[in-house]
């Protein structure tokens, strides 16, 4: 069997596309595995299908590198909507995206009839403990002190479709991300694991991060963490609503606003090449 594919990223969170308009593919889980190992497959953290939808104009599925399917991703969501439009298959600058977490709306920025650059329409922060999920009782988990391996941290939790813990560093260069990030990943707190954002503020509206990604490790960068993180900076009075935010990952920066409606975040989405492989 031989599949087409399209190597794409969004700041450095690079994916494996694949056009499943007509046809899903077998075994996805299997595929993202294989396919994403650097040494011996193409390499990525993850795979992404495209497909048909009869709620929106097309349909996004993601599966990390470990096999497991994620309900969203925000770089790879921008990437979708340059392929979508560059390959002629919806000719509209405005167009929605069903994802397991719903459908998000992308405002397309276009250069010389190609897509430079996206704002995507996040929705709402989900802020309720059960529903991000996360086992600590109150409405909301804001710098609330927890123990993690033996060591005490001040976390702030939100999802954004994808479950983040965020936690406030003088200094993110000098966190050992291997050792503790899979400590905050498998967490009995986290029922659902959890991605782990550390974010260090550099000046009034602008920040870094390292992000600890559930399924993937450390990863150069990562849409909904740094929705997440911009929720978390309003909501510890780092920032305010309505301001763009940028947040400086390993892979580039993502602008994000957190408005009483909804968080934005506008980012770019690169072709790296197209390409087949035989399995």
């Amino acid at each position: 069997m031989t599949l087409k594919f399209c190597k794409m990223h969004g700041i450095g969170n690079d994916y494996i596309y694949f056009d499943c308009m007509q046809n899903e593919l077998v075994n996805p889980s299997e595929l993202a595995i294989k396919l994403s190992n650097r040494n011996f497959g193409i390499g990525g953290d993850g795979i992404v299908m495209i497909c048909k939808s009869t709620v929106a104009d097309a349909k996004m599925r993601m599966f990390n590198l470990d096999g497991s399917e994620g309900k969203m991703c925000g770089n790879a969501i921008r990437c979708v909507g340059k392929y979508l439009y560059d390959n002629q298959i919806i000719n509209k600058s405005i167009i929605s995206i069903d994802t397991l977490s719903g459908i998000k709306y992308l405002d397309l920025i276009i250069e010389n009839n190609e897509v430079t650059s996206v704002k995507v329409d996040m929705g709402k922060p989900i802020l309720n403990p059960e529903d991000i999920p996360v086992n600590l009782k109150g409405s909301t988990i804001v710098n609330r002190e927890v123990e993690i391996d033996d060591i005490l941290y001040n976390i702030t939790c939100v999802s954004m479709g994808n479950p983040h813990c965020i936690v406030f560093t003088d200094n993110v260069d000098n966190i050992n991300l291997e050792k503790i990030g899979p400590k905050f990943e498998h967490n009995p707190i986290f029922p659902d694991q959890v991605n782990t954002e550390f974010v260090q503020c550099l000046d009034d509206g602008t920040f870094k991060m390292r992000v600890w990604e559930r399924g993937s490790g450390e990863t150069l960068a990562c849409g909904t963490g740094a929705c997440a993180v911009a929720v978390a900076m309003v909501l510890n009075n780092k920032a305010s609503k309505n301001q763009d935010i940028i947040i400086h990952l390993k892979g580039g920066d993502l602008i994000i606003n957190y408005t009483d409606e909804t968080v934005y975040m506008t980012g770019n989405a690169t072709k790296v090449f197209d390409g087949q492989i035989s399995l």
